[in-house]
Order: C-alpha cells, then structure tokens, then sequence
C-alpha cells in the first residue's frame, strides 16, 4: 500500500487565488498591484504549506502617534475635551475610546498624557454631580439634606389638639 499524499504546488495554489481574486467584480486593483499581490500570496500560501511561519518585519520601535491637537488645546475649553484621535469634541471620551478599542491608560499612553489627564469635560462633570447631589445620592440611609448655614431655619407650624379640629368643622 503506498502513501499518496497530496502535495500541493504553492505557485499553482497562489497562481489560482490570485486570479479568483482578480476575478471578483468588486476588486478594484491596477496592473501594477497584481504582482506585488502575487508574490504576498505565493509567501503566504508557502508557509501554509511547508508549515513554516512567515517572519512579520520585527518592529523593534513602537509607533509614535501624533495627535490631532496638542494637550493644551484638547483642555481648552471647560464644556469639552478634544480627541486627539480625530480632533472632535466629547463632554466624555469614554466611549468614544471603547468604539476606537482603547481603555484611557492606552489613550494616556499613546500620546504621552500624564496620568492625571481627564476623560471627562469639567463642565459635564459639575452638572452630573449637581444632579447627583439633588436626588440624593452619596447620602446615607435616612440622612436628609441639611439646611445650608446661610439660610434661616423654617419653623413648623404648631399642631392642633384633635380637640380644636373637631370644634372647628
């Protein structure tokens, strides 16, 4: 019994998803794109099959980032912050980060913010705390809003004996 196993040619391989590809009506490539093409494909498909992984270009030196604005200029204003991403004003950058797939430690890091650089505008800040404090959150159970010091105290008006109200219907 012999042992006839498929060996694959991976130029005729990279030969036929080369020219699947050029195939596709919604590839929109010029003649000059093609070999480069052909040769990324010939690479990728002899690994696959000598089951040799293709080196990727070591990138010894992270990317250097530049953003859209400067730090000074995304803090300029007290009703928003600046994306440095896209230049864009956000009262938040939270989720404006997420949909870009950082966290703001990676945002801070990328554009060399230091660690006390706000997610958040001061003027958003100061309206979601004012709002928190008037429905009553931060208080603790049974506490209730104490009377400023510059306001007079209100006096409750004195309670009828349930004598006086009987008489008086």
């Amino acid at each position: 019994m012999t042992d006839d196993t498929y060996a694959p040619n991976p130029v005729e391989l990279a030969t036929e998803l080369t020219i699947a590809w050029l195939s596709n009506p919604n590839t929109r490539t010029t003649a000059d794109d093609v070999p480069a093409f052909l040769a990324q494909m010939h690479a990728s498909v002899q690994s696959l099959v000598g089951g040799n992984e293709v080196a990727a270009a070591p990138s010894d030196e992270p990317k250097e980032y530049v953003g859209a604005v400067t730090a000074r200029k995304s803090l300029s204003s007290p009703d928003h912050i600046i994306s440095m991403i896209d230049g864009k004003p956000y009262k938040t950058l939270r989720r404006h980060l997420a949909t870009n797939g950082m966290t703001p430690q990676e945002y801070r890091d990328r554009y060399n913010l230091k660690a006390d650089y706000p997610m958040v505008a001061p003027a958003y800040s100061e309206a979601r705390r004012t709002m928190a404090k008037s429905i009553g959150l931060g208080r603790k159970p049974g506490q209730t809003n104490a009377p400023k010091a510059d306001a007079p105290a209100a006096k409750p008006a004195p309670r009828k004996r349930k004598t006086e109200e009987a008489t008086a219907e």
